[in-house]
């Protein structure tokens, strides 16, 4: 199935909606039935056929269509956001007295996961480094449930080996899954790979429009139905109609967006990798990546999202850099349209998460403006530091 039938006609049901071009919204909590006898029908199949929308909407059921396709996966749930995707993902999969083991610098809400909320109800944890396949293999308990990969992860993007993981996880009845929102389902499909789950932070390139929180697990027809009957159903973080209408809105544009950002993005990256002010860039598709093979391996093109250590004397240098840019916007997240920059020395802030990267790293996300007039702004502002 190609992805323009999958983003233009899949679940899109226009002979039933009146042959309306855009999917409709179905902005209703609940629905009507005529009988008992159907009503008490309609119960019996609550996450198949409209009933509450908590559980099944036809805006957002059109919405799992289209992302379970994108990723090669039989089925697809929509979470009000990316966290809550990763935490229902990861608490379908273990129980008190099982070890999960964790690539090291996982998203900063996956590590509050793991290290602050889950060991409470008696969940272990480990985290590898993940370069190598048999970082996770010395790491295995016999109590080891599940393996959590992020390749590339949303900083210094290192990759992990999908494939060599996902046969090793295979061959000792472990759960895999995988945090695959730096690629977007466009650039990377690790289902294909052998992986048993996909997270996505549809925030991201998945909606692209900066305006819709929400997240995204892809996986077996059988695991996401267990999710929503368990996990989905009862902490009840589902994504609204109105925000499911947005991202189909948004994926509708998904391969021009994802596809620009990553060609400008490898630009700019080509700049950066020879500019005598940065002591260290971090770019999956990078010359001087150690893992660029492995990136042309599992993913179609590098993504948006690249990042550098500037070479400053002291965290005023990298402020100043960071306050000179002109095109950059500086807040978190990526996806959209515009460029955003992300200085870690910031994060000193925060009492959410401890930050181990060094503090003169500055992340960006390359969004669809004219790469040229990127590049002429970074370079204005590496002469300010």
């Amino acid at each position: 199935m190609d992805n323009s039938f999958i983003l233009n006609h899949l679940g899109e049901d226009r002979d039933e909606y009146y042959g309306s071009v855009a999917p409709p919204i179905f902005q209703t909590t609940n629905f009507c039935f005529k009988t008992v006898a159907e009503m008490r029908q309609k119960l019996t199949k609550e996450l198949e056929t409209p009933f509450y929308t908590r559980g099944y909407n036809p805006t957002v059921a059109t919405l799992r269509k289209k992302l379970a396709a994108l990723e090669n996966a039989e089925d697809a749930l929509v979470f009000s956001s990316g966290s809550a995707a990763v935490a229902a993902a990861v608490m379908s999969v273990v129980k008190s007295g099982d070890h999960v083991v964790c690539v090291q610098k996982p998203y900063s809400w996956t590590n509050n996961l793991l290290s602050k909320y889950l060991v409470k109800y008696g969940v272990t944890h480990t985290f590898v480094s993940g370069g190598e396949a048999a970082d996770f293999e010395k790491a295995l308990q016999p109590n080891t449930k599940l393996i959590y990969l992020e390749s590339p992860n949303s900083l210094t993007f290192e990759l992990q080996n999908i494939e060599a993981i996902a046969k090793l996880a295979k061959s000792k009845n472990i759960t895999t899954i995988i945090d695959n929102s730096y690629n977007s389902p466009l650039n990377q499909n690790p289902i294909t790979m052998g992986m048993d789950l996909v997270v996505h932070s549809g925030s991201k390139y998945i909606n692209g429009h900066s305006d819709v929180i929400c997240g995204v697990v892809c996986g077996s027809h059988e695991r996401i139905m267990k999710m929503m009957a368990e996990e989905y159903m009862t902490i009840g973080s589902c994504i609204s109609p109105q925000d499911a209408g947005l991202i189909l809105r948004g994926l509708r544009t998904i391969e021009l967006r994802v596809n620009q950002s990553a060609k400008s993005a490898q630009k700019v990256s080509d700049f950066l990798e020879k500019h005598p002010k940065i002591k260290q860039l971090n770019y999956p598709f990078s010359s001087k990546n150690p893992q660029l093979e492995l990136a042309k391996k599992q993913m179609k093109q590098g993504g948006g999202l690249l990042s550098i250590v500037i070479d400053a004397k002291d965290e005023a240098g990298v402020e100043r850099f960071c306050d000179n840019l002109k095109r950059f916007i500086m807040a978190t997240s990526w996806g959209g349209y515009e460029s955003l920059l992300f200085p870690l020395c910031a994060l000193a802030a925060s009492k959410s998460f401890e930050n181990p990267l060094p503090w003169n790293m500055v992340r960006l996300y390359i969004g669809l403006e004219d790469a040229d007039l990127l590049i002429e702004d970074l370079k204005q502002a590496l002469d300010k530091v």
